[in-house]
């Protein structure tokens, strides 16, 4: 069984310079899974994936957001190092034209691939729900997915971590 690691916390709270930080330590041969299908026509956005590019190692290999996450992984050659899957809502974000049963058994079936990596993968989640509740509809649907996927992740991570202003907590 793999070991995972799960990090979260709130927007820019540091989640992801703490996930390249552990992965720094697996070596040369780490791959950085971006769950987000950049759109070119973004520029703020193009701009934010650049920053995060130039905190990981040039030998770290990169998979744009695939269709499945942990297949993905499992078929990779060479097997790496280890992976960093960045982030949950972004992959939630892609899948959410599908019903909340669903996306929650194939998060559960994400999870299992993970846990069967011979590698170790940190994941990287959000936590959207510290606000006032949302008034829209599909806005507190996006909360509480993130928040029940959150949930599931960390109960299976052999670490938890919650970052904040910079600063990490250690959960498990």
């Amino acid at each position: 069984m793999a070991e995972l690691i799960f990090i979260t916390g709130p927007t820019r709270s540091g989640k992801s310079r703490r996930a390249v930080e552990i992965a720094q330590g697996w070596g040369e041969d780490v791959v950085f899974v971006a769950t987000y299908r950049a759109d070119p026509n973004d520029a703020e956005m193009v701009e934010r994936i650049q920053l995060h590019r130039a905190e990981r190692k040039p030998s770290w290999r990169t998979l744009e957001a695939p269709a499945d996450v942990a297949q993905a992984l499992a078929e990779l050659k060479p097997k790496p190092s280890g992976a960093v899957v960045d982030s949950i809502v972004l992959w939630l974000a892609d899948r959410l034209n599908r019903d909340d049963a669903s996306l929650i058994a194939e998060w559960e079936r994400q999870l299992d691939g993970f846990c069967a990596a011979s590698h170790p993968v940190i994941v990287v989640g959000d936590e959207v729900g510290w606000g006032p509740v949302p008034m829209d509809r599909e806005l507190r649907r996006v909360r509480d997915l993130a928040g029940l996927i959150g949930q599931r992740t960390a109960a299976r991570a052999s670490e938890a971590w919650l970052m904040v202003a910079g600063c990490g907590a250690r959960l498990r």
